[in-house]
C-alpha cells in the first residue's frame, strides 16, 4: 500500500520511520517531508492547503492512507475533502478538530459533557480580559482561542504578568488566533500527556508521556512547543488511566458523536494530576511533539495496521497497540534564540556518532544546503534513546546529544528530572 504523510517535523520524522517498517507500505510519500525523513520515503512538493491538489496527488499514486501529521490541515478541514473522495485518512474532521482549534470550544464541550477541567471565562475584547482576571486573581492561565504554534498559553504567576498576556492577545500577537481568548483557573499537581484512539464509536488507549514545555533547566523561562518528553509517565498510574479514560475520553467521544461530529483519529490529552484527580488542560487532535517521538520508539505493533484500522472505522477489530516496557525519552536540540527568534543555518554534523550506541535522531527542523546539514528552525533534533528506565534512558540520550557536533544548538540537560528523582529515592 502506498502511504502519504503530511508534514515535516520530529513528530512526522517519528511517524515515517514507524511507517515505513511496516510491510505493507510499499511507497511511503511525505510532504514536504525533512533531510530525515527522506531517509525513510519519498519527500515531495505539495501543499497541504491546496486540497485539489492533494486529492490529485493521492489519485495519481494510488494512496491508500493518507496520516496528517500537523494540527493545521486538520482545523483546515483536508480530512473532510480527502473523505469526500473515498480516500482512507487518518485524523479528524474539521468539526471534530476544534477540540485543537478553538480553546473555548473545547471548555465549553467539558461543561455540557461535565468534564473535569479548571473554570474559565471566554473573551472577546482587551477590556474583557482584563476584567475577567480580576475575578480569578493570580497565578492565573490565559490562552489564545486558536492555533498559535504551541506558543500562545501563558501561565501567569502575577496580576501584572496576566494582563501583559491579556494585551499581548487583544493587540495581535497571534493574529487570527487571538481574536478571542479564554481565561482560565490555574489548576496545581503535577502535568501529563494521554494518548487514545478511537474511529468514533471504539476508544483504544494508546500511551502516556510527559514533556518538558519551559526552554530552562529546572522548568524555568518562556513556554515552548517542548524541550523533550519521555514515555511511559509512571506518574500515570493505570488507574488514573483509566479514570481519564471513563470521565474524560468516553464522554468527548460521546458527545461529539452525538452532537453530529464523530471524531476519529488520535486524542492527545494535556492532564492535570489533582489532589481531586485528573482534569484536562486541554485536547489536541494530533500526536504530540515530541511525544510521538518516544511512544514510537517503544511501539512494538505495525503503526500502518492501527492507523489504517482507524481511519476505516474498524479500531475494534485489531489487536490493542503493544509497547516495550522500557522507557523512551527525546532531547530536543534548537536552534540558538528559540523560542524567540531561532538562528538558522548552523552546521550539523555527527549523527552517525550520535546513533553508534542504539540512539535515533529524529529531524525536527533541518536542511540540506550544498550536502551539508544545517539548522532550519527552532526546534532541530531530537535525541532518543531507550532504557531500562527513565534514568538510564535519559544517560543514554545524553550520550548521543554529546556526539552531536551544532555549535548554534542549545538544549536543557535535565529532561526527565522528576521521574529520575523519584527512581533515585526508591534505590
Amino acid at each position: 500500500m502506498n502511504i502519504l504523510l503530511l508534514g515535516s517535523g520530529g513528530r512526522e520524522h517519528a511517524l515515517a520511520w514507524k511507517l515505513a517498517q511496516s510491510p505493507r507500505c510499499s511507497t511511503l510519500y511525505a510532504a514536504p517531508g525533512n533531510p530525515g525523513i527522506a531517509e525513510a520515503g519519498t519527500c515531495v512538493s505539495l501543499d497541504a492547503t491546496d486540497h485539489g491538489a492533494v486529492i490529485a496527488f493521492c489519485n495519481e499514486k494510488e494512496i491508500g492512507l493518507v496520516v496528517i501529521g500537523p494540527e493545521a490541515p486538520l482545523v483546515d478541514g483536508l480530512a473532510d475533502s480527502l473523505r469526500a473522495e473515498g480516500i482512507p485518512v487518518f485524523g479528524p474532521s474539521k468539526a471534530a478538530a476544534q477540540l485543537e482549534g478553538s480553546k473555548g470550544f473545547t471548555k465549553d464541550l467539558c461543561e455540557r459533557a461535565g468534564i473535569p477541567t479548571g473554570g474559565y471565562v471566554r473573551v472577546s475584547s482587551e477590556a474583557d480580559g482584563l476584567a475577567a482576571l480580576e475575578k480569578f486573581g493570580a497565578p492565573v492561565v490565559i490562552k489564545a482561542d486558536g492555533l498559535a504554534a504551541g506558543k500562545g498559553v501563558t501561565v501567569a504567576m502575577t496580576m501584572e504578568e496576566a494582563q501583559e498576556a491579556v494585551r499581548d492577545i487583544f493587540a495581535g500577537r497571534f493574529g487570527e488566533a487571538g481574536a478571542e481568548a479564554v481565561i482560565e483557573e490555574f489548576l496545581e499537581g503535577e502535568e501529563a500527556s494521554f494518548f487514545a484512539l478511537t474511529d468514533g464509536s471504539t476508544i483504544v488507549p494508546f500511551a502516556s508521556a510527559q514533556d518538558h514545555k519551559r526552554v530552562g533547566d529546572g522548568d524555568t523561562g518562556p513556554n515552548t512547543g517542548g524541550m523533550g518528553a519521555y514515555s511511559p509517565a509512571p506518574v500515570l498510574t493505570p488507574a488514573l488511566e483509566a479514570e481519564a479514560m471513563t470521565r474524560i475520553i468516553a464522554p468527548t467521544v460521546r458527545t461529539l458523536a452525538d452532537e453530529g461530529m464523530p471524531y476519529s483519529g488520535v486524542l492527545f490529552l494535556g492532564l492535570m494530576l489533582t489532589e481531586d484527580g485528573p482534569k484536562l488542560i486541554e485536547y489536541n487532535c494530533r500526536f504530540g511533539d515530541p511525544e510521538c517521538q518516544v511512544m514510537m520508539l517503544r511501539l512494538e505493533s505495525d503503526l500502518v495496521d492501527i492507523l489504517q484500522a482507524c481511519a476505516e472505522n474498524r479500531l475494534g477489530s485489531i489487536q490493542p497497540p503493544r509497547f516495550a516496557k522500557d522507557t523512551a525519552l527525546t532531547v530536543v536540540m534548537a536552534a540558538k534564540g528559540y523560542p524567540g527568534t531561532p538562528e538558522k543555518g548552523g552546521s550539523i554534523a555527527g549523527l552517525a556518532a550520535a546513533e553508534a550506541d542504539g540512539a535515533k535522531v529524529f529531524h525536527a527542523g533541518t536542511a540540506l544546503e550544498d550536502g551539508q546539514l544545517v539548522a532550519n528552525g527552532g526546534r532541530v533534533l531530537n535525541v532518543t534513546a531507550r532504557g531500562v528506565s527513565v534514568g538510564d534512558a535519559q544517560a543514554k540520550a545524553y550520550a548521543a546529544v554529546d556526539a552531536i557536533d551544532f555549535p548554534t544548538g542549545f538544549c536543557r540537560r535535565d529532561i526527565g528530572w522528576r521521574e529520575v528523582a523519584r527512581e533515585q529515592s526508591q534505590d
